[in-house]
């Protein structure tokens, strides 16, 4: 007899089986459907899939669903991300400050007018 997974079936990358776990084990309520691991699962792999990023902490943390789903998750060897306080950036109606000469003599010097 041949065994097949419930990601299988499902047709899911993510493990079914393993979220059926650990909903049971967290205790998060006294009964865990049969359906409902496996729409965890596939939820979960839609979220994942939804954001291409290449490391899986940028995509947390700037897909807002994601972001409220892992609040208080630790990804392991996620590092961290750069966090600029808004203050420290320039202005975006700033325009560049202009550039003086490096050398006096070229720059044209005008004498100061008289009141």
């Amino acid at each position: 007899m041949d065994t097949v997974s419930r990601s299988v079936k499902a047709g899911l990358q993510f493990p079914v089986g393993r979220i059926g776990r650990y909903l049971k084990k967290g205790r998060y309520s006294q009964r865990v459907g049969t359906g409902a691991p496996v729409y965890l699962a596939a939820v979960l792999e839609y979220l994942a899939a939804d954001d291409h990023s290449k490391h899986v902490l940028l995509a947390v943390r700037n897909y807002e669903e994601l972001r409220k789903l892992l609040a208080g998750v630790t990804i392991a060897h996620g590092g961290v991300l750069a966090n600029i306080n808004p203050i420290l950036l320039p202005k975006k109606n700033e325009k560049p400050v202009a550039k003086e000469p490096k050398s006096p003599s070229k720059a044209t010097k005008k004498s100061p007018k008289k009141a």
